[in-house]
């Protein structure tokens, strides 16, 4: 309606329908519905759209999860050479806190208030972004895609800023242990777990599917103490056959090299989160000082919820090889990177979906309406008003020969609920040039 127009206006029908106009222009929907870039919110100009993370670029870490935010990085300036985001480029700021929480809370403080980032994207590690989580929602900034499978993340009425992205470690340790159940029925079962919420959970969601009779032995470790000789040795004590690895890819490669030397040789199970086929042989490799090779870890048993990057038949794949050829070639080609490049597409979509000009609140409203795809995960994200959860499960997979090979059904689960196959789950369908 033209200005001039309603300054005629006159009376309560007037007063009435100007106020609505106001409110249409100021609400507008998601992003509102204007074909011009404005500075909507912090962080976003009408040239740049700019976020920030914290990453173990150094530490006990950095081998295979330094790669991460260097894929994302690489996905991101392949959407900025495509036009970008509603013409803006995506600007990523990602700071070392050395996987040390002291150093996570002054890095995101320095991003969230000298930077002024949109949002915080994919801050990885749990004892880590539990350092931030209660700042970031306090100052309402966007905590989106945690880069750790915490169940703490999903609490929408104390943390509503905060997403998860990767499957729950409840969830995950669940599957893991109806696998163990039906494939190992009668072996006696060890544990070697991270002594924090990524491995307590995972031992949660295993616990809750696997006899306590089975278990002969819990073992846990911290990663600043690189020394598993005393956990290795009790497990073999015990007469663990099958030995479930909630550990990060160097503690996996240490404890898989530390039971070699005393000829102990279970049946390892390990956790998406330390399992990456080729992350995993080359620490093997250079913790050994090439003693032993990538032939060590063939048999290990795995999980995972996005496609193999051996699979050159599928189109995700070689979109997230493309990228990394062009951008990132001096990388290995692995699951951290295609990790990285899932994780951006994701967030590409979801500032697509909440509109040219968007603020804070409007990529939660998406999040919360339930409605981002799960893109080349194999299962559907949980995210709804009441859930913030990731992906809701994984399928089994085999490490033979440096890549995953996945065997048997795709299965979700909840926290709280049952384990089910679900015949329906696949990668979503790929966007042409594998842009929202």
């Amino acid at each position: 309606m033209a200005t001039s127009s309603i300054r005629r206006l006159t009376g309560a029908w007037g007063a009435w329908l100007v106020t609505l106009a106001l409110l249409a222009s100021a609400c507008g929907g998601q992003g509102g519905t204007s074909t011009t870039n404005t500075a909507s919110a912090p962080g976003i100009t009408a040239t740049q759209i700019t976020i920030g993370s914290h990453q173990p670029l150094t530490g006990p870490a950095a081998p295979g999860y330094s790669e991460i935010s260097k894929a994302s990085n690489a996905y991101f300036q392949w959407v900025n050479d495509h036009g970008g985001v509603y013409g803006r480029t995506i600007n990523y700021l990602f700071e070392d806190d050395g996987y040390n929480p002291a150093n996570t809370a002054t890095v995101v403080r320095k991003l969230v208030l000298e930077d002024k980032v949109f949002a915080i994207f994919n801050g990885l590690g749990t004892p880590t972004h539990t350092a931030v989580v209660d700042y970031l929602n306090s100052q309402k900034v966007p905590d989106l895609f945690v880069a750790s499978g915490c169940d703490c993340w999903n609490q929408p009425s104390k943390w509503p800023e905060t997403f998860g992205w990767q499957p729950d470690y409840i969830i995950e340790g669940k599957i893991t242990g109806k696998y163990v159940n039906d494939n190992y029925s009668g072996m006696k079962v060890g544990y070697l777990y991270q002594d924090d919420d990524f491995g307590q959970g995972g031992v949660s969601g295993l616990d809750s599917q696997i006899s306590a009779s089975s278990v002969v032995g819990k073992q846990k470790y911290v990663p600043t103490n690189t020394n598993l000789g005393p956990q290795i040795a009790s497990l073999q004590a015990a007469g663990a056959q099958v030995v479930v690895l909630y550990t990060i890819p160097a503690f996996t490669a240490i404890a898989m090299l530390t039971a070699a030397a005393i000829h102990y040789s279970p049946k390892w199970v390990v956790s998406s989160v330390g399992a990456d086929p080729t992350t995993l042989a080359g620490l093997v490799q250079a913790f050994s000082k090439g003693a032993a090779g990538a032939s060590l870890i063939n048999g290990v048993v795995t999980s995972y919820y996005l496609p193999s990057t051996g699979d050159t038949s599928n189109s995700w794949i070689n979109l997230f090889k493309q990228i990394h050829d062009k951008y990132i070639a001096s990388l290995p080609f692995d699951g951290n990177v295609e990790y990285g490049m899932a994780v951006a597409y994701s967030f590409v979509l979801l500032m697509k979906k909440a509109g040219r000009n968007p603020s804070r609140q409007d990529v939660i409203n998406v999040l919360d309406s339930g409605k981002l795809d799960p893109g080349p995960g194999l299962v559907p994200f949980g995210y709804s008003s009441s859930s913030h959860l990731g992906y809701q499960g994984v399928q089994m997979a085999t490490i033979q020969n440096g890549s995953l090979q996945y065997s048997g059904s795709i299965y979700t689960a909840s926290v709280s609920g049952s384990v089910t196959a679900c015949g329906s789950c696949a990668s979503g369908a790929m966007p042409a040039n594998g842009i929202p």
